[in-house]
């Protein structure tokens, strides 16, 4: 009864996550040498990215087997939330800290990853609700008894 939905948010968090690993951040028309040679910004661009794509899918799957445990799982989900915040953030500092001394006249379009991390946050915040209203839920029956 307790563990419903948000698992399945949670699940969906995970795979998008690991679903960034074939998905770019960004596209070029042009290449561009050390930054976008293959003419795509992607997660094996550089290494953090790939901690914090590797590190939200993990959060995401752990937190769906903590489900008795719904205060570690409320944390998880408040971690995961910064992580998946923090993934754009990164990436986009990263392509302008390299990108803006060589674009020269090339054109930088986002990628669909970036769309992903921006559903990857909406299902992260769902999951922390639904795990919140859960433990409100079972606070209240403690209460009756």
């Amino acid at each position: 009864m307790i563990q419903r939905i948000q698992s399945i948010f949670l699940l969906l968090s995970s795979i998008g996550f690991f679903s960034l690993f074939s998905l770019p951040f960004a596209v070029s028309d042009t290449a561009i040498p050390q930054l976008l040679a293959d003419r795509m910004y992607n997660i094996q661009d550089h290494v953090v990215l790939i901690i914090l794509a590797v590190s939200g899918g993990l959060l995401g799957l752990a937190s769906i087997f903590l489900f008795k445990n719904r205060e570690l799982q409320i944390k998880l989900s408040h971690f995961l939330i910064i992580v998946t915040l923090l993934l754009p953030l990164v990436a986009f500092l990263l392509i302008y800290n390299e990108g803006t001394a060589m674009i020269g006249g090339a054109t930088i379009d986002d990628g669909t990853g970036l769309y992903v991390v921006g559903i990857n946050i909406v299902f992260a915040f769902l999951a922390s609700y639904f795990i919140k209203k859960d433990q409100k839920l079972v606070e209240s029956m403690d209460r009756l008894r």
